[in-house]
């Protein structure tokens, strides 16, 4: 027997809804390979990629060799934990997002909020299944939208992650957009296509522009695969990752809420207009998931992060200095481009509780220049050497202190008794 129909049940959007939440309830999509395709769709354009020429790799490998030595001159430090050399290799945009995305998987999959725990029917009394149409001045449509959005809300958060790795991809030049640790590799990913279009935009010579890439990304592997560094940025991103998670939750319970009488006019609430209007731009409530409980971890991380690039800033103009002849316009360009952000780098940083605008960047930039002025060049090194020497935000902004309290005597740990 055909299921009986309501009298308003001709609304198409209504009607859409209805067999959107039916197949929800049939076929749910995997939600990590739903994000990984729409984020390969965004950093590709939809089309397929090039393989990149054997020609190109072996010239990659011969620059990166180059750069390489330069680097573990000029940090006194070897490019990977266990000192090994690396390999860099050239990729395009979609096996760089790839890639990322299955570094950042366990953060990413951390962030996401938990579907909430339906509450179970009592043996006596069955489940019952309310009518939407009653005391509903939408005629039953508020009260779907409400069930749909909770439904979708964690694929949602896919595609929001989705959007913003893919277009960070279409603009990296190398593994190393945001100082953030990838899972542990013997190869450092070269986005070579983009780096021809950084040298085109700036007319530079695209070999110098990817000898001075080789050794930025080297620069910044050697530090962010120091165990003290990673273990203090994977601390900190986690306990921002489940910040994020709860406020994922907490849309989760405001959408779902839609659906509710009185709670479109309920004191943080949300209303039909404001939904249309998040979900018309898969990054917009990326700036939600920074909460006051994440706010410490995120200045934190902030704080760490632009020292980590300002000190590969650094390396990379020591090792222009000596193998590039455009060392200096490539800096400007690169400085430039960093503070000019595209659509991928800021929504990277909210995501993960960056906040990388030009006065980040040159905090990082005075920050290392403060150093060098009052101790030399010989004390960077020692920002990287224990968990201990990593610098607080307000050290950030005044590196004499810094350099004043690594010089102190490190206080033993008390016996135990």
């Amino acid at each position: 027997m055909a299921p009986p129909e309501h009298e308003d049940a001709g609304n198409p959007f209504q009607s859409l809804l209805g067999d959107l939440m039916n197949m929800l309830g049939s076929t749910a999509p995997d939600q990590w390979e739903m994000t990984r395709s729409f984020a390969l769709n965004v950093a590709t354009g939809g089309t397929a990629e090039p393989n990149v020429e054997p020609i190109q790799r072996i010239r990659v490998e011969q620059l990166s060799r180059v750069a390489e030595l330069n680097v573990i001159e000029t940090t006194g430090m070897p490019v990977s934990p266990d000192g090994r050399r690396l390999t860099c290799v050239p990729v395009g945009r979609g096996d760089w997002t790839a890639r990322a995305l299955e570094s950042w998987r366990p953060i990413l999959t951390a962030m996401g909020a938990p579907n909430p725990t339906p509450t179970a029917a009592t043996p006596t009394e069955p489940a019952q299944t309310p009518d939407l149409f009653d005391e509903d001045p939408t005629g039953g449509l508020a009260g779907l939208i409400g069930q749909w959005a909770t439904a979708i809300g964690p694929m949602f958060f896919g595609l929001q992650v989705g959007s913003v790795v893919g277009h960070l991809a279409q603009r990296t030049l190398g593994q190393y957009p945001l100082a953030l640790p990838w899972a542990p590799s013997d190869e450092l990913l070269l986005v070579t296509a983009n780096i021809t279009s950084f040298a085109e935009d700036w007319s530079l010579p695209e070999e110098e522009a990817l000898v001075w890439v080789c050794a930025r990304e080297l620069a910044s592997n050697t530090v962010l695969t120091r165990p003290s560094v990673r273990a203090r940025m994977e601390e900190l991103l986690m306990a921002l990752a489940k910040s994020s998670a709860a406020a994922q939750q907490d849309l989760a319970g405001r959408l779902g809420g839609l659906g509710s009488p009185g709670a479109i006019d309920a004191p943080g609430g949300m209303d039909l207009e404001s939904l249309q209007g998040m979900f018309g731009d898969p990054e917009a409530l990326l700036g939600e998931l920074l909460t006051p409980e994440s706010r410490r971890s995120s200045d934190q991380l902030t704080a760490l992060a632009v020292v980590i690039d300002a000190y590969a800033d650094h390396v990379a103009n020591r090792v222009g200095q000596k193998l590039v002849g455009s060392h200096s316009q490539l800096a400007e360009a690169w400085y430039r481009r960093r503070t000019e952000r595209g659509k991928g780098e800021e929504a990277a940083g909210a995501l993960f509780g960056l906040d990388l605008d030009q006065t980040q960047v040159d905090r990082g930039r005075s920050f290392v220049n403060g150093v060098i002025e009052r101790a030399g060049e010989d004390a960077l090194p020692r920002l990287w050497t224990s968990a201990r020497n990593l610098p607080t935000p307000s050290e950030v902004d005044a590196p004499g202190l810094w350099l004043e309290r690594i010089s102190l005597p490190e206080l033993d740990e008390p016996e135990a008794g």
